[in-house]
Formats: C-alpha cells, structure tokens, sequence
C-alpha cells in the first residue's frame, strides 16, 4: 500500500500497481487513448444529431454503433483465454486508429453525412466489442493478484478523467474549430498506446488449450457464470443499471438544446458532470482497503443513480442538472469497478476471458438495447419522462438485488481465504 501525503494530511491511496513497469506504460498509453475516444464519441453523437435533428435516428445510431458490443463480446473471452492479449491489443489498437483516421478524413472534407458515421460508428461498435473484454484480462497479466485492487481501481481513474477532460475538451473544440479536430487528435492517440505495448515485457502464460471449439469454450464459460450465484446476479444487476446509465448520454443533445437552449459546449459539460462523478468513486475506491463491504455499495448504487436520474429529468436549472449527473456518474461507477473487482478476485483464472466477456455484455453491451428503447421512448412519450422511468427501474432492481447478499459475501470471504492460502503456499 503507498501512503501519499499533503501538509498535515495523511492519505493512504493504494498506488501498488504502479511498482509494475508493464503498468505504468499501460496507464500512460491508456490514459491518452481514452480521452482522445471520448472526444470522438462527443462529436459523432453532436454531428449525427446536427444533421438529422431526430431523437429516434440518434437512438437507432446508438444501438447500431453498440450492438456489435453485446455479440461479439463473447467471442473477444475466447480470444483472451485461447490466445496472447498483447498483440490481441496491438492489433486493436491499429484497428482502431484506421477508424479515427476515416472519421477525420470525412469530417475535414464535409463527408460527415448520416449514412456515413452510421458506417463508421457501427465500426467503432465492432472495434469495442472485441476490445474491451481483452484490456480487461490483459491487466491481469501485468499485475500481480496484490495489486489488482489497485490497478482496477486506477484503471477506472484515468478511464473516468478521461470521460471528463474528453467531452469538456471535445465540445469546445467542436464549438470553436470543429468536430475534425477531436478525431485528429483521437488518431494520433492511439500511437501512444501502440508504443506502450510494444515496450512491455510480459511472462509468457498458460492459455485455454485449443482441443475444443469455440462453441464449447462459450457455453463452458457460460455454465459457470450462470451457476455461480455471485457472478449471475452482480452481472443482472449490471445489466439492469447499464441499460439505463450508459444510454442515457444518447438524449443529452436534446436537453442541451431543448432544455437549456445550449450548443456543443453545454452537452459537454453536462457529459463531464457524470465523469467528474466518476472520479470521485475511483477516489473513494482507491481508499479502501480490502474488498469486503463493496457487495453492500453495490446494491446501493442502481438505487442513488436512479433517484439521480430522475432529478436531472425534472430539473431545468443547469446546476441543479450538473449536480443530479454529478451523482450518476458516481454511483454507475462505483458499482461498475465494485463488481469488476469482486469478480476478479473470484473468477477461475482458465474462465476469467469469458466472464469479463459477460461482464462487458452487461456493462457496455446493454447499450445497443438501451439506446434503441430510449430513443424510440423520447420520440413518442418525451426525453424527460423516458429517464424518469428509467431511474424508477434503477431503484426497483436495487431492492431486488438485496436477497443476494449473504451469498455474494460468502463468495468474497471464500476468494479472500483461498487467496491468502495461495500466498502462504
């Protein structure tokens, strides 16, 4: 555990993963790339609204560009359990500047037309699909189980700065020299990850034998998530919360424009308010010690997102507003690292691809879904009241969930004794 400290304040912040070479030119490629993919997903979304001025085609953009997330996460496992995640990532990574490139190049040439960044950001979809559930496995390989606490934890304190800085900056920029410029610097962001991963040295480890077919490989992996109690209900009630949380930033050009009769620069803002509550959950995770408790956090945190969600559709005030995403971004946060961080440290090292696949299909799969649901919902009934019972939905599954306590806390005591057995041996 490092211990920082300002003045007379004592502050014990768990920057263990830091001592990993391999994790710190992780952190610094990373924590490039993602403000620079924010940045883009601001200006595609402010672009695509601009020009079909419709709340429905904005949702079915959404869904198209998220879909490929939810089907081919599971495919992405497989790939992380069967082969080498390093250049499983650099082969992204190349992927994903090509991407940035063609965004740039329409942008800059005034190609940005709706059937053309619904191609593209359909792309994109399928780019993150196959990425995310790897970066999540490829931490374990550079860290050690003591320092995954901190590493996850940090991992989703530069990823949320990163929702921070990358909309503020990406909607001013947007408003002033325009949206070409996000996707300029989004592709030349991606040679600083390239460069990290082709500097990291890293133990070559035992993979998933390749007797069985992939099929196989996904209902084994399925099998066991679903039989595992914890597992299924941490990743239903993920579920659950990200089918309203990650879609809800999909309707923020209609309460920039309708509500606060704003521009770019406001659904910017708006947008970092719930990244600068994210900070504050990973502040607030990287105190902690141990991962006992965060079972309890994570029932309460669709319940406070919810209420959240539901001020921020009644309010009119723009600080009233910033302050309700403020809470969102905090709670969806917290219960997102929460649960990425006790399934870790229970998950079978031989399924731990597959089940951060499902962990993705959870978090950042139900997006497609939700997009296409809220989209279609504010087009008939309004953005306000679509959010309003998305956050009622957010509240009734946190009550749901508490059942499951007493078996999540079992689990996580029987993952930290079988984790103490193993350093004692």
């Amino acid at each position: 555990m490092a211990k920082t400290s300002m003045g007379w304040f004592n502050f014990n912040v768990d920057l263990s993963a830091f001592r990993s070479r391999n994790y710190r030119l992780y952190f610094a490629g990373q924590s490039l790339s993602m403000t620079g993919s924010f940045m883009t997903q601001v200006a595609v979304l402010w672009l695509i609204y601009k020009v079909t001025d419709s709340a429905l085609l904005l949702g079915i953009a959404g869904f198209l560009g998220q879909l490929p997330v939810f089907l081919l996460a599971p495919i992405s496992g497989i790939l992380a359990d069967r082969y080498d995640r390093k250049y499983l990532m650099i082969l992204l990574q190349v992927l994903g500047v090509s991407i940035s490139i063609a965004l740039m190049i329409t942008s800059f040439f005034g190609w940005a037309n709706f059937w053309v960044l619904l191609f593209l950001g359909t792309l994109g979809g399928v780019l993150k699909g196959l990425d995310v559930p790897i970066r999540h496995a490829f931490v374990t390989d550079i860290v050690n189980r003591e320092e995954m606490n901190s590493a996850i934890s940090l991992n989703y304190a530069f990823l949320n700065t990163a929702r921070l800085l990358g909309p503020a900056v990406g909607g001013i920029a947007i408003a002033s020299v325009g949206a070409g410029y996000c996707f300029l610097y989004d592709s030349v962001s991606y040679i600083a990850v390239l460069v990290a991963l082709f500097a990291m040295r890293i133990a070559p480890r035992k993979v998933e034998s390749h007797k069985k077919n992939p099929w196989q490989n996904l209902k084994e992996g399925f099998k066991y998530a679903y039989k595992v109690v914890p597992i299924r209900s941490l990743l239903l009630l993920l579920a659950l919360a990200s089918l309203i949380n990650i879609s809800y930033a999909t309707l923020l050009p209609i309460f920039s424009v309708q509500v606060f009769q704003g521009d770019a620069a406001t659904m910017g803002f708006l947008t970092a308010a719930s990244a600068l509550g994210a900070v504050f959950a990973c502040l607030y995770l990287s105190f902690r010690k141990g991962i006992q408790g965060l079972h309890r956090l994570i029932a309460f945190c669709p319940a406070s997102l919810g209420i959240a969600m539901i001020v921020f559709s009644l309010s009119h005030v723009f600080w009233l507003s910033v302050a309700a995403l403020t809470v969102v971004g905090f709670s969806s946060t917290l219960q997102v690292a929460a649960s990425n961080t006790v399934i870790q440290h229970g998950v079978e090292e031989s399924k731990r691809g597959r089940v951060m696949s499902f962990y993705t299909m959870c978090f950042m799969g139900m997006s497609p879904f939700g997009n296409l649901i809220l989209g279609t919902s504010a087009n008939a009934i309004g953005a306000q009241n679509t959010l309003i019972i998305g956050g009622a939905v957010c509240i009734v599954g946190s009550l749901l969930f508490v059942k499951f306590l007493p078996a999540i806390a079992s689990w996580v005591k029987s993952g930290i004794e079988h984790s103490v057995s193993a350093q004692a041996q």
